[in-house]
């Protein structure tokens, strides 16, 4: 018979059907066998393999270690096709007590640290079973899971472990497969055990009730939690969300009134060399203006040295603005993604999850108890066969020695079993004695009754949850306890809202912003004086257009023709003495709007901004302010019409003047201050539009600039009128423009 050559099985398929099911393939390969937990023992195959893998070996916590380069060879060769660095990765986590709350492997040897240093090269490392480890596998050899056949068909391994330890919600997990991942932070058994308690006693418990016995996680580089309680009820409820959490600190006093804060905890996964590096060149590049310098004094434990600029710094608010820009604090996501019994993956909120892990131990009990009672009949069967013997032992010894087929006649004359007849046979002849035969009765009775417990056990569902409970009490007394056990991540009420002055955050210094007219903007440090103003280059074909004196800490707002305010930050822009950046790359302006004006925000302060139609209004400073770059609508225009004024409000008159060459003056307190809006009419127009707008004291008369010299007028009885009015021809010398300069 002739096998067809596999490269001669050509299929014809259509592209798009091939790839779809290879990707399909590979994707539920990713998240069956890969990256995704399994809800019952918490584990990715890669850590279930390993913790077999040292159980064959005997690696158990009383035993001597053996080298890792041992165990990954096992773990790559009998179940884990895969490259030995990706395995060995996963070993030495387990062995971190810095990434893993409850550590599953003893590691002994350099096993990296919280600096984020690598460990030693597995040639040089050793490693053995921890406890809590031993509780993952208790029961691993009494039918207690399914096996299943390794990849070459070699050998079996478990799908599951037994896992009388609650480990995906202890350990926590994390990883990314196609199209989905899991993200679960670490928790205290202690708690854990107190909600499956409960769970059992009252299998509809709420969320709410769940999570005041098991209240948030617990990580194993303690820190502060700071989430609201409602984000982590939701959180639970929902199986999505995350946690803030924050490096615990304290305020160390020194001498003469100094003072430093001591970082003495870091968030959970922050690697504290980098956040040093972080911490460092925030302060060169002048980010961090509170603080003066870092220093890491840590040995075994950590420390990390903040000093203050000044002891009249406030800790709070010097904690605060480090919160804000390092990783002094981070988020850490909850997305219950796992695998249920059914290889199916879902997410689940917490109650699911805790069932899940009951509903395993109540399967795994039942399977462990119907192993023990094929044991005990089994036994029981040897026994009877013992006892027979030992009743007749003469006859016995007689058939033994004559026959020619002592089995055959043993099981004829006495009506034995076939076990039993060759347990009579493999009888060891000092067995024969007669306390042998006491004993033997003595372990039969008590046979029984353990049989007869174990018929009550699984016939009775109550009395099996019972023996859940007392389970799990047992884990949350040899766990849960002592300085293993105890909570090490405090959680806190959500923090109070610290206004942080960007002073706090950015250095204080001057600067000169330029604006061209095709919208290129650039800051230069110091105040230029008009002179050096002049001596500012341009593009070919641009030109100046509007230039503010400001310093690093302030906002800079820009009027727009479509009536928008977009703010920028100063200590953001371009600086240097080029062309600077387009303006349209840092807010989101329209190329048919043209820029009004710009200026530095002052707080308190009012403008006055109105549209060509000269409708307009007054608006605060404060309320202009854009969150956002598509900026923030405050003067709501008519179609064909686009905004032309935003002057200060420094007066008590307002004079308005039109390209018709009217000019009218009216009282400030006849515009009203609006947050938006179309406003007023300033000035009535036919066939002309607002040219200019001023605010100014009435009792000091009006001024402007013409040419070079400037010009006043006090008596303004011609002018003065309401506002809404056409106005009339403005006084001798006044500019052509019809601006008021």
């Amino acid at each position: 018979m002739t096998t067809q050559d596999p490269a001669m099985d050509i299929q014809d398929k259509p592209l798009a059907e091939a790839l779809g099911e290879r990707y399909l393939s590979y994707a539920l390969s990713t998240i069956m066998a890969r990256s995704l937990p399994d809800v019952r023992d918490g584990l990715k195959p890669v850590h279930r393999r390993l913790l077999f893998a040292m159980s064959q070996l005997r690696l158990e916590p009383n035993t001597p270690p053996k080298k890792c380069a041992r165990v990954v060879g096992d773990v790559i060769g009998k179940f884990h096709p895969h490259g030995d660095v990706a395995v060995y990765e996963a070993l030495v986590r387990l062995a971190q007590d810095f990434a893993v709350r409850y550590p599953l492997i003893d590691g002994q040897g350099n096993f990296g640290n919280i600096d984020g240093d690598n460990a030693a090269a597995m040639r040089y490392t050793e490693a053995r079973l921890t406890d809590v480890a031993k509780a993952l596998l208790e029961g691993i050899d009494e039918d207690a899971v399914d096996f299943r056949a390794t990849y070459d068909g070699d050998g079996e391994e478990p799908a599951v472990l037994p896992a009388s330890f609650p480990n995906l919600l202890a350990n926590g997990a994390s990883g990314i497969a196609v199209g989905m991942a899991t993200s679960i932070p670490p928790h205290n058994v202690g708690e854990i055990c107190d909600a499956l308690k409960h769970l059992i006693k009252h299998r509809d418990a709420s969320i709410e009730t769940l999570a005041g016995l098991l209240p948030g996680p617990d990580f194993p580089t303690g820190g502060v939690l700071v989430e609201p309680r409602a984000n982590v009820l939701e959180a639970y409820r929902t199986g999505r969300g995350g946690f803030r959490l924050r490096a615990r600190w304290t305020q160390e006093k020194l001498p003469n009134g100094t003072w430093q804060i001591i970082v003495t905890e870091m968030p959970y996964q922050v690697q504290k060399a980098r956040l040093v590096e972080k911490i460092a060149e925030l302060l060169a590049a002048r980010k961090l203006v509170l603080l003066e310098d870092i220093r890491d004094e840590s040995a075994e434990d950590v420390r990390l040295v903040l000093v203050p600029k000044s002891r009249n710094v406030d800790p709070d608010v010097l904690m605060a603005s480090l919160f804000l820009a390092t990783d002094l604090e981070v988020r850490f996501p909850l997305n219950m993604n796992v695998l249920g019994a059914d290889n199916v993956p879902r997410v689940m909120d917490l109650r699911e999850v805790l069932q899940a892990f009951l509903d395993h131990r109540h399967q795994v009990l039942v399977r462990r108890s119907n192993n023990r009672m094929r044991q005990i009949d089994h036994r029981l069967e040897v026994l009877g066969g013992y006892l027979i013997a030992y009743l007749n032992l003469d006859e016995v010894i007689r058939i033994i020695r004559e026959e020619d087929e002592p089995k055959q006649e043993l099981m004829r004359r006495f009506e034995l079993t076939e076990v039993q007849a060759n347990a009579i046979l493999d009888m060891r002849l000092r067995n024969l004695r007669k306390l042998e035969e006491f004993e033997i009765r003595k372990e039969f009775d008590a046979l029984m009754a353990e049989k007869a417990e174990l018929t009550e056990l699984l016939g009775d569902e109550g009395r099996r949850w019972k023996r859940i409970g007392e389970e799990i009490t047992a884990i949350k007394r040899r766990f849960g306890s002592g300085e293993l056990g105890k909570r090490r991540t405090d959680i806190a009420d959500a923090p109070t809202v610290i206004d942080i002055p960007l002073e706090a955050t950015v250095e204080r210094e001057p600067l000169t912003v330029f604006c061209s007219k095709k919208g290129w903007i650039r800051a230069v440090r110091g105040h230029m004086t008009d002179v050096e103003r002049a001596d500012v280059k341009y593009k070919e074909g641009d030109e100046a257009a509007f230039f503010v004196h400001a310093e690093t800490t302030d906002k800079i707002l820009l009027f727009a023709g479509n009536g928008k305010f977009y703010t920028l930050a100063a200590d953001k822009l371009p600086r240097g003495r080029g062309f600077g950046e387009p303006l349209r790359l840092m807010v989101d302006l329209p190329n048919d709007a043209e820029i009004v004006t710009m200026f530095r925000h002052e707080p308190g302060r009012r403008r006055i901004v109105a549209a060509d139609d000269g409708r307009g209004f007054q608006v605060d400073e404060s309320e202009v302010i854009a969150q956002t770059r598509t900026g923030k609508q405050v003067l709501n225009l008519d179609d064909g019409h686009a905004a032309r004024i935003c002057v200060p409000v420094e007066g008590d008159h307002v004079a308005v003047v039109g390209n018709n060459r009217r000019l009218s003056v009216f009282p400030l307190d006849q515009l009203p201050v609006l947050g938006r809006g179309k406003g007023l009419q300033l000035q009535k127009y036919k066939d002309a539009s607002l040219s200019d707008v001023k605010v100014f004291v009435l009792a000091d008369g009006l001024t402007w600039l013409s040419g070079t010299r400037t010009y006043r007028v006090t008596d303004l009885t011609g002018w003065l009128g309401n506002r809404g009015e056409a106005g009339k021809m403005p006084p001798n010398g006044f500019p052509k423009d019809n601006r008021f300069g």
